[in-house]
């Protein structure tokens, strides 16, 4: 790449919209080390989703077999012209990932990793969405609000603990890989950011999904209540079942959700499931 990014950016007349949670990257060691800490290698297929000015999609196309990008700011096209020139492993999609028909996708393009510097507004549907319905996700390493990540990979029993963390831990080990601060954003945000890795476990939390989903719901609903009470008023139990079901599970009868590890409420699942 001859000219700086931002001078790239700057030619083409891009300005920033906040809409889309615009904040790009441009050092190139940070890009690759993002890239190694990942993982990728020349055998993956990899998804970024907001690829921005492309300074990220680059550092994939030095590693990966094939990169397909993602943009929904169809005017960041003469910028990518320009940043993504000369790269044959690379294919830009102008289109919300969102809206993608995914299981059409993964019949098109097999198995694939996903690794993306998130818009900050799509984080928790991205993610949601890719772990639930993407059957040949492999991976995501995501940069994401330095909290979220805090959120994706707490431990019980610690206040960033809570649904989305036993959810997302429903499929996959959750781990920070990298914290960024703030001031390597183009513009500069409010807040750091950190890129967690997402490695999918198929079969890793041995419980019905949708049981253990709505169970791990149900004890979240009210943080101030004990689980009875949530267990109680979600799944209408009486309460001599719903303390039955924490004990036949080892759980103390005052104890609340965010005590519980994800193997814990699978076990609870499957007691409360005895019950509907």
């Amino acid at each position: 790449m001859e000219k700086d990014v931002k001078t790239v950016l700057a030619e083409a007349g891009f300005g920033f919209k906040k809409k889309f949670g615009q904040n790009f990257l441009t050092d190139k060691n940070l890009l690759a080390s993002i890239v190694s800490l990942a993982g990728v290698t020349k055998a993956d297929t990899v998804v970024e989703i907001g690829c921005g000015a492309g300074t990220l999609t680059r550092a994939l196309a030095a590693k990966a077999g094939r990169v397909v990008a993602f943009e929904v700011d169809k005017t960041l096209e003469p910028v990518l012209a320009q940043t993504l020139a000369g790269l044959e492993n690379v294919e830009v999609v102008f289109k919300d990932f969102l809206k993608v028909d995914l299981a059409a996708f993964e019949k098109e393009y097999g198995g694939y990793s996903v690794v993306a510097n998130l818009p900050y507004y799509i984080t928790t549907p991205l993610i949601t969405r890719l772990l639930d319905d993407g059957k040949k996700c492999k991976s995501l390493a995501v940069m994401v609000q330095e909290e979220v990540a805090e959120r994706l990979c707490a431990k019980e029993n610690t206040p960033e603990y809570g649904a989305i963390t036993a959810v997302v831990a429903y499929r996959a080990r959750a781990e920070i890989i990298k914290r960024v601060p703030r001031t390597m954003f183009t513009p500069r945000p409010n807040v750091d950011s950190a890129v967690v890795l997402l490695t999918v476990e198929e079969g890793r939390i041995a419980a019905d999904e949708t049981a253990f989903k709505k169970t791990v719901h149900a004890a979240f609903l009210s943080r101030r209540k004990t689980l009875v009470n949530n267990l109680m008023s979600v799944f209408k139990l009486s309460r001599e079942q719903a303390e039955g079901a924490l004990t036949n599970c080892g759980i103390d009868l005052k104890a609340r959700g965010e005590t519980l590890s994800p193997q814990k409420f699978a076990a609870l699942s499957k007691e409360i499931e005895k019950f509907l």
